[in-house]
């Protein structure tokens, strides 16, 4: 399928460079082709010995892999980022607004602009977080929005990552191997710093540790373990935050604390960052088989003994079907229009809505409400007649578990193809910090690219690789 030849192209308009990219074409423009070819053999080896891999699931021969990194940057003008960070800013306030009241008094739900069955039928609700306060009032400590581009002025929020966002260590790599490679470039260009990512990070969960701690807060990630796909991710955001890094075996409850085991005995903690699913947090409340979490620790996070980052519960914001109510929550919460706009969504729950969906199938995108990493979904013009088939029959089965929109024409950024300069569809993960003092969101984030000619899949598990993205300076 190609939607490239109608594409918003990011760097080039009908006359020459667009006014982003003007220092670097002009840089690039004057650059030999075979130099910045072995530039980019020499970054695959960088990633290749830092060990910056995921693993991809259900594939026994190659469960490891690189993350293709394409050098042509992604290049975003001061203009453009400040209407990106006041649309995320608004967002990620009222998805914080609309957690605090539907664990409280569900004033949204009475209003009649969510449905009830959204939440209650909703997996992703849990119950064991209603009347609970998180320290702060914060729920969603780390977030990140995906944002897809249409044209000049068009930023489309894609979907709401707000459970355990990951690819924020790609982004910090991308751009420490950029600079690595062409210190020219930085040098000339007024690029805003991501590096002061991690230690933002740490600061912002330090501020969020429960009322009762005295002192520096002790913070924590908690990982599933080495054989979790984002584990790279992990073990580097502890490192360059400077804070334990921790299994659920390396956890126990000791005096109403949650406390982590060292050379000197148990530590007491103040705030976890969890990178394990709610199932799996806390096997006396959810999963009685999961070896990947804590016993105990909602008691202890209920009694207000420690800060779980993202707070249980924070996934029902990142369902796609909820994702359709996202303008009305906005509203609700803010009294303010959307500054950034969903893409249009048919609910295959409603009998109207999945009629067209079937009737349009070709034309479409559809996914799974709680899928991610681009499993689950069928892209209509890229589909066979077998494919189309197969998915009309589970909609029909299944109509609630599915969300549809209309195949957008992505924005495309150009990559060092084999002839040169080729465009290539992209997306946007932006990364928010949300603690006390306000929110934050780094400018930039993450660009991920469909390296395959005309393929709008831009998801690393299906082929997508990434690019460092460049905020101006004003």
């Amino acid at each position: 399928m190609g939607t490239t030849e109608q594409s918003f192209n990011e760097m080039f308009d009908a006359e020459n460079h667009r006014e982003p990219y003007q220092k670097y074409g002009a840089w690039f423009d004057n650059e030999d082709i075979s130099r910045l070819r072995k530039k980019a053999n020499e970054a695959e080896v960088f990633f290749r010995r830092t060990g910056i891999t995921f693993n991809v699931y259900g594939e026994d021969d190659a469960t490891e892999r690189l993350i293709p990194f394409d050098i042509i940057p992604r290049i975003i003008s001061a203009r453009e980022w400040a209407r990106i960070e006041r649309g995320i800013e608004q967002r990620v306030r009222a998805i914080n607004a609309f957690l605090h009241d539907i664990y409280h008094r569900q004033e949204i739900l009475r209003a009649g602009r969510v449905p009830i069955r959204l939440i209650a039928d909703n997996e992703a609700f849990l119950p064991e977080m209603i009347g609970v306060s998180p320290p702060g009032n914060i729920y969603t400590h780390i977030v990140g929005i995906d944002l897809v581009r249409t044209g000049e002025d068009d930023f489309l929020v894609l979907e709401d990552n707000a459970r355990t966002p990951s690819g924020v260590s790609y982004m910090l790599e991308n751009r420490e191997t950029m600079l690595h490679m062409f210190p020219e470039l930085f040098a000339n260009t007024r690029v805003r710093p991501v590096s002061g990512y991690p230690m933002g990070l740490r600061r912002s969960l330090a501020a969020s540790a429960p009322e009762h701690c005295d002192g520096e807060p002790v913070v924590a990630i908690l990982t599933p373990g080495i054989h979790n796909s984002a584990y790279f991710e992990h073990s580097f955001l502890a490192d360059e935050m400077g804070v334990e890094l921790v299994e659920g075996h390396d956890l126990r409850i000791v005096d109403g604390r949650v406390a982590m085991r060292t050379t000197r005995g148990y530590q007491p903690i103040d705030v976890l960052y969890r990178r394990v699913d709610d199932d799996f947090l806390d096997p006396l409340t959810f999963n009685p088989d999961s070896m990947l979490g804590v016993p105990g620790v909602m008691d202890i996070y209920r009694a207000g003994g420690i800060t779980i980052a993202n707070a249980p519960g924070t996934g029902i914001s990142d369902d796609k079907a909820l994702y359709s109510y996202m303008p009305a929550i906005i509203e609700f919460y803010t009294g303010e229009q959307p500054i950034l706009k969903n893409v249009p969504t048919w609910r295959c729950s409603e009998a109207d809505s999945l009629a067209y969906v079937l009737d349009h199938l070709k034309e479409l995108v559809v996914k799974e409400v709680h899928g991610s990493g681009g499993y689950g979904m069928l892209i209509g013009p890229a589909a066979s007649k077998r494919e189309l088939s197969d998915f009309a029959a589970k909609l029909k089965a299944h109509p609630s578990n599915y969300i549809a929109q209309p195949t957008l024409a992505l924005s495309t950024v150009p990559i060092l193809a084999k002839k040169g300069l080729a465009p290539r569809h992209v997306d946007l993960r932006p990364f928010v910090r949300v603690s006390p003092a306000g929110i934050e969101v780094t400018p930039g984030g993450l660009t991920r690219v469909a390296l395959k000619e005309g393929s709008l899949v831009v998801n690393s598990s299906q082929g997508g690789g990434t690019k460092d993205t460049w905020v101006l300076e004003d």
